[in-house]
Order: C-alpha cells, then sequence, then structure tokens
C-alpha cells in the first residue's frame, strides 16, 4: 500500500533515509533526525512531503519529495528527492509504485514535470528509472553551495 507519511512515520522515515546513506556510501553525511524531518513534513507551510510503502502494517519503503517552479513552463513540478525501498521488498513494485503516486500527485495538482536526481554510479536504479521512462537529462550538472561557501554568501549580502 502505497500512502502520505504520517507524523508516526518519522522515525522510520529516519532510518530509510540512514540505510540509503549507507547504499550510497555517504552515511557519515547524514545530519537529519527526527525532529528535524518531522518539522520539514508536517509544520506550517510543509517544506517536503513524502509518501511510503507500507506492507504488512510496517513502512518498508519511501519517497520524500517536494514542489519546485519553472520559469519556462510557468507551473510548478515536483523533485524527487529520496526514494527507497528496503532490500529484502525490492523486486515487488513498490518503487515503482511510490513514483506513479507522485506521477498521480503531479497530474492531480496540474504540475509540469516530476524530477530527481540519480548518482552516475547507481546502476540499478538508473536502470529502473529508464524502465519507468525517465528521460536523463546529460547537459545538466547540479550545483551546490553549502557550509563555509554558503555562510561568505550570506555574509556578502548582509553587506559586511
Amino acid at each position: 500500500m502505497i500512502r502520505p507519511a504520517r507524523p508516526a512515520d518519522v522515525p522510520t522515515l529516519v532510518e530509510l533515509v540512514r540505510a540509503l546513506a549507507t547504499y550510497e556510501q555517504a552515511a557519515g553525511e547524514v545530519r537529519l533526525d527526527e525532529p528535524a524531518l518531522e518539522g520539514a513534513l508536517f509544520a506550517t507551510p510543509a517544506h517536503a512531503a513524502a509518501h511510503v510503502a507500507e506492507v504488512g502494517g510496517a513502512v518498508v519503503g519511501m519517497a520524500i519529495w517536494f514542489r519546485t517552479f519553472s520559469t519556462w513552463t510557468g507551473r510548478h513540478g515536483i523533485w524527487l528527492e529520496d526514494l527507497y525501498v528496503q532490500p529484502d521488498h525490492r523486486r515487488r513494485g513498490l518503487g515503482r509504485a511510490l513514483v506513479a503516486a507522485l506521477a498521480a500527485q503531479a497530474r492531480a495538482e496540474g504540475a509540469a514535470r516530476l524530477d530527481w536526481a540519480v548518482l552516475d554510479g547507481n546502476e540499478p536504479a538508473r536502470q529502473f528509472y529508464a524502465a519507468l521512462g525517465a528521460t536523463t537529462l546529460e547537459a545538466w550538472r547540479i550545483n551546490r553551495v553549502a557550509g563555509d561557501p554558503l555562510d561568505r554568501l550570506a555574509h556578502e549580502a548582509a553587506g559586511a
């Protein structure tokens, strides 16, 4: 069963995020804790949303996402930040069902698109996404400013 996440799901969602980071060999980079995720998902206004895959009453997969805006289309979209299904529940259609739920959410809201990033070396995920009909935008690169560079830029804006 795929459904929107509820506050009671937050501890499991944090565990799934940590499992995803471990899979991507980046476990040491996770700073997320339960209060932060609960605030992001359930504060007013919420900064993110999540759907979960539930099997036998247990949450075994997740899709964490947020809304974006395209100036080219003049419409919003959905950015899939994290998609993860526990290894022992893979190949049962849960990942596809989670992405399909987001596609339905996008269409219901009039969104123009559903986007996400995938690591170059994650071949199983790349094959999975290709099977969904996803197009890889090879010419685009994600850029990020974080940590000290972010602080320096923010300091510039403060006029200091």
